[in-house]
């Protein structure tokens, strides 16, 4: 009885870092996307910064938001 509580405590414990990961992994590449299509949108929300420095941010949130979708996304044991 106890080993059935735990098994499912801890699919539930991994079914929500799952959906935990994919949210932040979503917000946070979305967010790398703003940075690249910043003034092709017309925003222009970074204009004081350096427009190197914008797309060094724009591909850091790419490789980290496609690092928590995949984090997300694969099978855990």
């Amino acid at each position: 009885m106890e080993n059935d509580f735990r098994e499912k405590q801890k699919k539930n414990y991994t079914v929500m870092r799952s959906i935990y990961n994919i949210t932040i992994g979503i917000v946070i590449t979305g967010i790398g996307v703003l940075m690249f299509l910043n003034e092709k949108i017309g925003l222009n929300l970074v204009q004081q910064f350096d427009p190197i420095m914008i797309y060094a941010f724009g591909g850091l949130c790419l490789l980290y938001g496609s690092f928590r979708l995949y984090r997300g996304i694969k099978k855990e044991d």
